[in-house]
Protein backbone atom coordinates (compact mmCIF):
# COMPACT_ATOMS: atom_id res chain seq x y z
CA UNK A 1 0.00 0.00 0.00
CA UNK A 2 1.26 3.71 -1.21
CA UNK A 3 2.05 6.09 1.97
CA UNK A 4 -0.76 8.23 0.31
CA UNK A 5 -3.01 5.05 0.54
CA UNK A 6 -2.03 4.68 4.32
CA UNK A 7 -2.94 8.34 5.06
CA UNK A 8 -6.39 8.23 3.12
CA UNK A 9 -6.95 4.79 5.86
CA UNK A 10 -6.18 7.29 8.51
CA UNK A 11 -7.93 10.05 7.51
CA UNK A 12 -4.93 12.40 7.68
CA UNK A 13 -5.02 14.83 5.17
CA UNK A 14 -1.21 16.78 5.44
CA UNK A 15 -1.13 20.05 5.94
CA UNK A 16 0.45 23.05 3.77
CA UNK A 17 4.52 23.39 5.08
CA UNK A 18 4.42 26.12 8.00
CA UNK A 19 6.14 29.33 7.11
CA UNK A 20 9.62 29.51 9.23
CA UNK A 21 9.07 31.51 12.46
CA UNK A 22 12.92 33.21 12.87
CA UNK A 23 15.87 33.14 10.75
CA UNK A 24 15.93 29.33 9.24
CA UNK A 25 14.55 27.09 6.71
CA UNK A 26 12.09 24.15 7.20
CA UNK A 27 14.48 21.48 5.62
CA UNK A 28 17.56 21.02 4.13
CA UNK A 29 18.53 18.07 1.97
CA UNK A 30 22.12 17.23 1.43
CA UNK A 31 22.47 13.91 -0.52
CA UNK A 32 20.06 11.96 -0.21
CA UNK A 33 19.44 12.87 3.17
CA UNK A 34 16.65 15.77 4.80
CA UNK A 35 17.17 17.00 7.86
CA UNK A 36 13.70 18.40 8.57
CA UNK A 37 13.82 21.68 11.15
CA UNK A 38 11.82 21.48 14.99
CA UNK A 39 8.37 21.68 14.45
CA UNK A 40 5.66 22.66 17.62
CA UNK A 41 2.62 21.48 18.17
CA UNK A 42 -0.73 23.02 16.87
CA UNK A 43 -4.06 22.79 18.12
CA UNK A 44 -6.51 23.77 15.57
CA UNK A 45 -3.72 25.85 14.13
CA UNK A 46 -2.65 27.49 16.94
CA UNK A 47 0.43 26.43 18.81
CA UNK A 48 -0.88 23.64 21.51
CA UNK A 49 0.36 25.29 24.70
CA UNK A 50 0.98 23.26 28.45
CA UNK A 51 3.87 21.47 30.09
CA UNK A 52 4.01 17.66 30.53
CA UNK A 53 3.27 17.39 34.60
CA UNK A 54 2.10 20.41 35.56
CA UNK A 55 -1.49 21.03 33.37
CA UNK A 56 -0.95 18.42 30.83
CA UNK A 57 -1.31 14.17 30.57
CA UNK A 58 0.83 11.81 28.96
CA UNK A 59 -1.92 11.12 26.58
CA UNK A 60 -2.01 14.79 25.50
CA UNK A 61 1.15 14.98 24.77
CA UNK A 62 1.20 12.08 22.79
CA UNK A 63 -1.28 13.66 20.76
CA UNK A 64 0.06 16.59 20.95
CA UNK A 65 3.37 14.55 18.92
CA UNK A 66 0.74 12.99 17.04
CA UNK A 67 -0.02 16.34 15.80
CA UNK A 68 3.52 17.17 14.88
CA UNK A 69 4.26 14.38 13.19
CA UNK A 70 1.50 14.99 10.79
CA UNK A 71 3.19 18.20 10.05
CA UNK A 72 6.59 16.65 9.78
CA UNK A 73 5.03 14.66 7.36
CA UNK A 74 3.75 17.28 5.26
CA UNK A 75 7.19 19.49 5.13
CA UNK A 76 8.54 15.81 4.37
CA UNK A 77 6.72 15.69 1.36
CA UNK A 78 7.79 19.28 0.44
CA UNK A 79 11.35 18.03 0.27
CA UNK A 80 10.34 15.18 -2.03
CA UNK A 81 8.77 17.25 -4.38
CA UNK A 82 5.59 16.66 -3.78
CA UNK A 83 6.08 12.45 -3.59
CA UNK A 84 6.29 10.79 -0.59
CA UNK A 85 7.20 7.52 -2.08
CA UNK A 86 10.44 8.84 -2.67
CA UNK A 87 10.99 8.54 1.33
CA UNK A 88 13.16 5.31 1.63
CA UNK A 89 13.07 5.36 5.60
CA UNK A 90 13.12 7.61 8.86
CA UNK A 91 16.23 7.92 10.18
CA UNK A 92 15.75 9.81 13.26
CA UNK A 93 13.41 11.75 15.51
CA UNK A 94 14.51 13.77 18.26
CA UNK A 95 11.85 15.16 20.48
CA UNK A 96 11.67 17.84 22.63
CA UNK A 97 8.67 17.85 25.77
CA UNK A 98 8.37 20.70 27.56
CA UNK A 99 8.02 19.43 31.10
CA UNK A 100 8.27 19.50 35.08
CA UNK A 101 12.04 18.65 36.34
CA UNK A 102 9.92 15.54 38.36
CA UNK A 103 7.99 14.76 34.92
CA UNK A 104 10.12 11.14 33.20
CA UNK A 105 7.05 10.09 30.15
CA UNK A 106 9.08 12.16 27.48
CA UNK A 107 9.46 8.67 25.59
CA UNK A 108 5.60 7.82 25.97
CA UNK A 109 5.08 11.44 25.11
CA UNK A 110 7.14 10.81 21.61
CA UNK A 111 5.45 7.48 21.03
CA UNK A 112 3.00 9.82 19.60
CA UNK A 113 5.14 10.67 16.59
CA UNK A 114 6.86 7.54 16.38
CA UNK A 115 3.50 5.13 16.30
CA UNK A 116 2.34 7.81 13.27
CA UNK A 117 5.68 7.00 11.42
CA UNK A 118 5.17 3.14 11.94
CA UNK A 119 1.22 3.43 10.65
CA UNK A 120 2.43 5.04 7.54
CA UNK A 121 5.78 4.08 6.85
CA UNK A 122 6.19 0.99 7.64
CA UNK A 123 9.11 -0.71 8.21
CA UNK A 124 10.57 2.34 6.74
CA UNK A 125 9.29 4.40 9.52
CA UNK A 126 11.21 2.66 12.17
CA UNK A 127 14.04 5.15 13.24
CA UNK A 128 16.36 6.01 15.85
CA UNK A 129 15.23 8.43 18.63
CA UNK A 130 15.88 10.88 21.36
CA UNK A 131 13.24 12.37 23.72
CA UNK A 132 14.20 14.49 26.04
CA UNK A 133 12.36 16.59 28.66
CA UNK A 134 13.01 20.45 28.55
CA UNK A 135 12.34 23.88 30.82
CA UNK A 136 10.67 25.39 27.88
CA UNK A 137 9.92 25.62 23.91
CA UNK A 138 8.89 28.43 22.08
CA UNK A 139 5.90 30.08 22.42
CA UNK A 140 5.25 27.81 25.41
CA UNK A 141 4.25 24.66 22.92
CA UNK A 142 4.46 21.32 24.49
CA UNK A 143 5.99 19.47 22.39
CA UNK A 144 8.27 19.99 19.88
CA UNK A 145 10.17 17.67 17.18
CA UNK A 146 12.79 17.47 14.38
CA UNK A 147 13.48 14.45 11.63
CA UNK A 148 15.85 13.49 9.95
CA UNK A 149 14.97 11.21 6.42
CA UNK A 150 16.89 9.28 3.92
CA UNK A 151 14.91 9.89 0.03
CA UNK A 152 15.12 8.72 -3.18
Amino acid sequence: MSFYKKLKALNIELPPVAAPAAAYVMFVQTGNTVFLSGHIAKKEGKPWVGQLGRNMTTEEGRQAARAVAIDLIGTLQAACGGDLDRVKRIVKVMSLVNSTSDYTEQHLVTNGASELFGEVFGEQGKHARSAFGVAQIPLGCCVEIELIAEIA
